[in-house]
């Protein structure tokens, strides 16, 4: 792939996006690249957590702007192609089976935010620039909106989407796009610690049951969900290992 890296480190997989000529800003290429990868790495049964961050000085400044240039004289049909294979992308990591983190930093706009909205969990660097900038250019943060409100009440990402103001890393943990702030050069390794001791079938299997509850509305369907999953985990050989271990320690 021209415009993505990926690496083991500890049973983690590390991809970093890799234009930090164009501050990671994606075009059509890359939009393909993110999607397969993350579409191939779900079945990585190896992996216990993806780390996601971005080459350079920033993570990712939205769309590429030549590739946007191209699109001018694009017609109806061409531009709701070009749309609906940017809402692959953010489906492909966002239906990651593996949990998803992100350590962001720089500047993070339009649809870049978008794909923070995908991820389980997102570390920022406590200088972080945020922005849906999409309005400066007469454009709505449009594809990205779904998964935005599926992780921010209406009611803090409103103002910002339509006023395409910038914040900061503090507004961002508040909408609930950050869930924590870093100072600068935060080693990888240490975000591989945070999570190396948890269970990976127990953080996978976490990760699909919530995706499940969010996409079912009835209370019924929440019991039988819920009660098949922690029957299933309390049987497998990695949870009875864990217990044992912790009772032991008692």
């Amino acid at each position: 792939m021209n415009h993505l890296k990926k690496q083991l480190l500890n049973n983690f997989c590390i991809i970093t996006l890799n234009r930090p000529e164009v501050k990671n800003a994606f075009n059509a290429e890359m939009i393909q690249e993110i999607t397969e990868m993350f579409t191939s790495i779900g079945n990585e049964e190896n992996i216990k957590a993806v780390i996601l961050k971005g080459e350079g000085t920033t993570f990712c400044a939205g769309a590429d702007l030549n590739w946007m240039k191209s699109m001018i004289k694009y017609s109806y049909q061409e531009n709701l192609l070009d749309s609906q294979k940017l809402w692959d992308m953010f489906a492909a990591i966002k239906n990651c089976s593996h949990p998803l983190i992100a350590q962001i930093h720089g500047a993070v706009f339009g649809g870049g935010l978008g794909i923070l909205a995908c991820c389980d969990y997102v570390i920022a660097e406590e200088k972080t620039k945020f922005c849906f900038s999409e309005v400066k250019l007469g454009l709505a943060p449009a594809v990205i909106s779904s998964f935005i409100l599926k992780k921010c009440a209406d009611s803090f990402v409103r103002p910002m989407m339509i006023s395409g103001e910038a914040f900061n890393a503090v507004s961002a943990q508040a909408m609930g796009l950050v869930h924590s702030i870093y100072q600068k050069n935060m080693p990888i390794e240490d975000i591989v610690n945070k999570f190396s001791d948890n269970g990976a079938e127990g953080m996978r299997e976490s990760k699909k049951l919530l995706n499940a509850l969010a996409e079912t509305p009835h209370l019924n369907d929440h019991m039988r969900l819920t009660t098949e999953v922690i029957s299933k985990l309390r049987m497998s050989d990695d949870a009875q290992f864990r217990l044992q271990k912790f009772l032991d320690k008692k």
